[in-house]
């Protein structure tokens, strides 16, 4: 069945750095783009960086560019979010997402997505 299991979240000082990963199973990675998106208690879901099926496009939010990377491995079956100077603002769950797509282009919308992982809890302690 399709898996995607995030890992790497954790608590961390204002500044500090974490790397997210997202290993997927059950179904042909290389033919999906990747996303990731968070969500902070009593917030909507949101976009945070998207990145295409074989890695030449990426794009990121706002809030986040230039502190966060998103990177793939097609052959491990894994996308990563490298997040550097983090801010309390950055504090919520972590969702890796796919959407099947052999072209350019990223997602940003949460209903895009074709399948969710289970999330990851970032805390950034100011």
């Amino acid at each position: 069945q399709v898996q995607l299991v995030e890992s790497g979240g954790g608590l961390v000082q204002t500044g500090g750095s974490l790397r997210l990963s997202c290993a997927a199973s059950g179904f042909t990675f290389s033919n999906y783009a990747m996303g990731w998106f968070r969500q902070a208690p009593g917030k909507e879901r949101e976009f945070v960086a998207g990145i295409n099926w074989n890695g030449e496009n990426t794009y990121c939010a706002d809030s986040v560019k230039g502190r966060f990377t998103i990177s793939r491995d097609n052959a491990e079956n894994t996308v990563y979010l490298q997040m550097n100077s983090l801010k309390p603002e950055d504090t919520a769950v972590y969702y890796c997402a796919a959407r099947a797509s052999n072209t350019k282009g990223v997602f940003v919308q949460t209903f895009l997505a074709d399948f969710w992982g289970q999330g990851t809890q970032v805390t950034v302690s100011s």
